[in-house]
């Protein structure tokens, strides 16, 4: 057995057994008949190597794999962690797939293409997960797009999070006290300092990111009910690739479907809105409403006055 195969063999374990229980013979025969396992010249998949993976599974997605029901010697998930725990290993084991389909076949730029974009500043990811996890300070220099301006900063990281294929780290500034957000991509000359913060904060980052669309001020309204209206064809794509976990279909014609959110009405989500130009209206709350109809009033006098 390869080595380096054994996040394939993980991914492919936990989809057989979602999809329903199965016993020995039957995973190793879905195994050993997988594209991936043909691809990697794999022809044996014993019974310690899989109850060594389902150790492993275990221990890296927080998953819960058995074969001890009375009677019954298949293999079942036992449950599921809670939704938000569950994104994070479902985005986990998705990356884990791709990394794996493009380190066995060194050729794979002759058949997937990539968007092509900057670098997103990851290189910072481990430094600042770990300056989190140990209530380390912070230092490092951050470019503001707005200001055009690069400013030092030091303070208390307290979270990352994604945004867009953008990460962010949510802090402390120390010289204000007021919890904000970093772009990881604009930050540079990142420093880890030795000793601790001492402060306890009680942010509750997981019900607060529950109800934010983007990186968001953790001081903004209240989430509040968001309805949409989207064209047949486009809301089929929102049906297929949901805004947010709190999305609701409400309601479908011939021509439209209508959706419900339960979110931060930010500037972030007001931008996702216009993007999808007349395919899509808001119909509450009316603040929302009224925002987006002066942004479109804008930029049609500016078009106006060209």
């Amino acid at each position: 057995m390869k080595k380096d195969f054994y996040l394939t063999r993980y991914a492919l374990i936990i989809k057989r057994l979602e999809s329903s229980p199965a016993t020995y013979s039957q995973l190793e025969d879905y195994l050993l008949n997988s594209f991936e396992f043909q691809d990697a010249g794999i022809k044996s998949y014993s019974i310690r190597t899989l109850q060594r993976d389902i150790r492993e599974i275990s221990d890296l997605f927080n998953l819960s794999i058995h074969n001890k029901k009375k009677g019954d010697n298949r293999y079942y998930i036992e449950s599921r962690p809670i939704m938000e725990v569950d994104e994070y290993n479902q985005k986990l084991l998705e990356s884990f797939q791709v990394s794996n389909a493009l380190n066995l076949h060194p050729d794979f730029s002759d058949f997937i293409f990539f968007e092509s974009r900057k670098p997103t500043g990851v290189e910072h990811f481990y430094d600042l997960f770990f300056a989190i996890r140990n209530k380390r300070v912070v230092s490092f220099e951050h470019y503001n797009y707005k200001n055009k301006l690069m400013t030092s900063r030091k303070v208390h990281p307290l979270a990352l999070k994604e945004s867009k294929d953008r990460w962010y780290l949510i802090a402390i500034d120390t010289k204000d006290k007021v919890l904000k957000s970093f772009g990881l991509d604009r930050i540079n000359y990142l420093d880890v300092a030795k000793n601790q913060f001492r402060e306890k904060y009680k942010y509750n980052f997981r019900e607060h990111f529950k109800n934010a669309f983007g990186v968001m001020n953790l001081t903004e309204q209240k989430p509040q009910n968001i309805v949409l209206k989207c064209s047949r064809h486009q809301g089929e794509y929102i049906r297929s690739f949901p805004l947010h976990q709190s999305q609701k279909e409400t309601k479908e014609t011939p021509e439209e479907i209508y959706f419900e959110f339960f979110l931060h009405p930010t500037y972030d989500f007001m931008q996702e809105i216009l993007s999808y130009g007349k395919e899509v209206t808001v119909l509450e709350p009316k603040g929302l409403v009224d925002e987006i109809r002066n942004h479109l009033q804008e930029s049609l006098n500016r078009y106006l006055e060209s």
